[in-house]
């Protein structure tokens, strides 16, 4: 190592910044090697070009709370922690953004498992209801075929006890029980969508947390895809709706 000129030490690590070999943390390791690696990685020069590579906008500028014959060293460390402290700011941000749609996506749920509940029982009761109207229409059918006097009274009593006819009831009562089962069968649709939903925001949650000095935009990866497939969807109708135009 002392057989080499500093210059060539020199150009061994502008060669590695100028590849993005070396980082910072590949300088503050280096320098810690020897009192003359330690001067040669604190010049200027280097510190100017991992300004360029790691903040390009105005690093030729010194920040005004530093003194203008700072080091390029110095003014590195300087926006090195003002962009740390945007990452976190960045990053709780996102973790509050996450958060509340996590929560969100919990309030959905439950609402959809009420309304999923208040059909089911709406149903039931339906059933039920169903179930005694037929029995009465059995019953008004019987009336006419002869049976014992007591099976009779029976059949009689319990047809003077409906109070509406029991036909028209009996229609109007399967169409809602159809109803009841086709919105039983698009909540429960609703809500895997939304469970789905759910579950990715909590593993967006968890990689957040994970990794807390990542870069976080407002829109997350699931949520640009969603838009790019509604876009592209966007785009083909329009494109069909011309072709039929034109044809």
């Amino acid at each position: 190592m002392s057989l080499l000129p500093d210059e060539l030490w020199r150009r061994i690590l502008e060669i590695g910044i100028e590849n993005r070999s070396f980082n910072y943390k590949t300088l503050c390791c280096i320098s810690i090697t020897c009192r003359r690696l330690r001067l040669l990685s604190a010049e200027d020069p280097l510190w100017n070009r991992l300004l360029s590579n790691d903040f390009p906008l105005n690093h030729n500028v010194t920040p005004s709370s530093l003194p203008s014959s700072s080091s390029a060293k110095s003014i590195y460390k300087f926006r090195f922690e003002r962009d740390k402290e945007r990452r976190v700011a960045a990053h709780r941000r996102a973790v509050l953004r996450k958060e509340s749609q996590v929560a969100e996506h919990s309030r959905r749920l439950r609402a959809i498992e009420t309304r999923i509940n208040q059909e089911t029982s709406k149903m039931r009761e339906t059933v039920a209801e169903l179930s005694n109207l037929r029995r009465v229409r059995q019953a008004s059918v019987a009336l006419n075929v002869w049976q014992p006097e007591v099976v009779r009274g029976r059949q009689k009593q319990m047809v003077e006890q409906s109070v509406v006819p029991a036909e028209s009831r009996i229609h109007a009562l399967e169409m809602e029980l159809r109803l009841c089962r086709q919105q039983i069968i698009g909540l429960e649709m609703s809500y895997q969508e939304e469970k789905r939903r759910h579950d990715t925001a909590k593993e967006e949650l968890e990689s957040i947390n994970y990794h807390p000095v990542q870069e976080y935009n407002a829109v997350t990866a699931t949520e640009n895809g969603h838009i790019i497939k509604r876009k592209k969807l966007k785009r083909c109708n329009s494109s069909h709706e011309k072709q039929c135009k034109a044809s």
